[in-house]
C-alpha cells in the first residue's frame, strides 16, 4: 500500500473550492500531500477546502485565479514553476459550462469554455509541466468528460474541450513519459455537482440518465477521489496517456 502514499508531495488543484475539486483535494490530503488549492473565488482562509486539507494534517494554500483571464493563467504558472518547493501533482479540474443548442451557442460562451476548460489547462501545465520534465518527475491529472468520448446534447463548446484534454493528455503523455512524468485523465460520469443541477432538475433527463447509468445512481464528487490518488501516486508509474472513466459503467452500457 506504501505506492499510493503521497507523504511530503505538493499537490496543486485547480477549481478546488467545491465539487470534485474539493473532493480529490481532500483525498490527496488525506493520502499525504500538501495542497495548493485554486479557484476563481476560493476564499483566502477558512474556505471548506481548507478545513478539509488541515483536518487530515496537511498544509494548504489559497490561490485565486480566474481561468477565463489568459493573463492571470500565465501568472499562476510562472508562480508555481518559480516557486523553491516543486509542484510534485498537477490536477487540471477548473471549468464552465454554457448549455444552448448548436445553432443558438454564442461565438462569446464558445470562447469561455475553449479558454477556461482547454486553453487555460494547457497554459498552466505546460508551466508546471516543463519544471517536472526538468526534475524528471512528475503526476499531471486532467478532469475529461464522458463529452470526451461522447458528442452529448447542447453543449458543442464544452464537448469540443473536454475531447480536446482527453487528445491533450495523449499528446503530453507522448512527450513526457521518457523523462518520468505521467500524464493522465479521469473522466467523471454524471456526477452531482453544480455543472449537472440543470439535469438533476429535470425529472425526464435526470430519469434517462439514471436508466442509462448501470450502478443506478448518480455518482457523488467522492467517487472521483480513489481514481485520482491512484493517477497521482507512484502506484501508477507505468500508466500513461489514459482517459479514466469513473462513470458508474455508462461507456460499457
Amino acid at each position: 500500500m506504501n505506492a499510493f502514499d503521497l507523504t511530503g508531495r505538493l499537490a496543486v488543484v485547480t477549481g478546488a473550492r467545491r465539487g470534485i475539486g474539493r473532493a480529490v483535494a481532500r483525498a490527496l490530503a488525506e493520502a499525504g500531500a500538501d495542497v495548493i488549492g485554486v479557484s476563481a473565488h476560493l476564499e483566502t482562509s477558512a474556505s471548506a477546502v481548507e478545513k478539509d486539507v488541515l483536518a487530515a494534517g496537511r498544509s494548504f494554500e489559497a490561490i485565486r485565479t480566474d481561468f477565463a483571464d489568459p493573463a492571470a493563467v500565465r501568472a499562476l504558472g510562472a508562480d508555481l514553476a518559480g516557486r523553491d518547493r516543486p509542484v510534485d501533482i498537477l490536477v487540471n479540474n477548473a471549468g464552465t459550462i454554457r448549455r444552448a443548442p448548436a445553432a443558438e451557442h454564442t461565438d462569446a460562451d464558445w470562447e469561455s469554455v475553449l479558454q477556461v476548460n482547454l486553453t487555460a489547462q494547457f497554459a498552466l501545465t505546460r508551466a508546471v509541466g516543463a519544471t517536472m520534465v526538468a526534475r524528471g518527475q512528475g503526476k499531471i491529472v486532467f478532469t475529461a468528460s464522458l463529452l470526451s468520448f461522447q458528442g452529448g446534447i447542447t453543449v458543442p463548446g464544452y464537448t469540443a474541450a473536454k475531447h480536446g484534454i482527453a487528445g491533450l493528455t495523449k499528446a503530453l503523455a507522448n512527450e513526457w513519459a521518457p523523462h518520468g512524468v505521467n500524464v493522465n485523465a479521469v473522466a467523471p460520469g454524471y456526477i452531482a455537482t453544480d455543472n449537472t443541477q440543470a439535469l438533476q432538475d429535470d425529472p425526464a433527463r435526470s430519469r434517462a440518465i439514471l436508466d442509462r447509468i448501470p450502478a443506478g445512481r448518480w455518482g457523488s464528487a467522492d467517487d472521483l477521489a480513489g481514481a485520482t490518488v491512484f493517477l497521482a501516486s507512484d502506484a501508477a508509474a507505468y500508466v500513461h496517456g489514459v482517459v479514466l472513466p469513473v462513470d458508474g459503467g455508462w461507456l460499457g452500457r
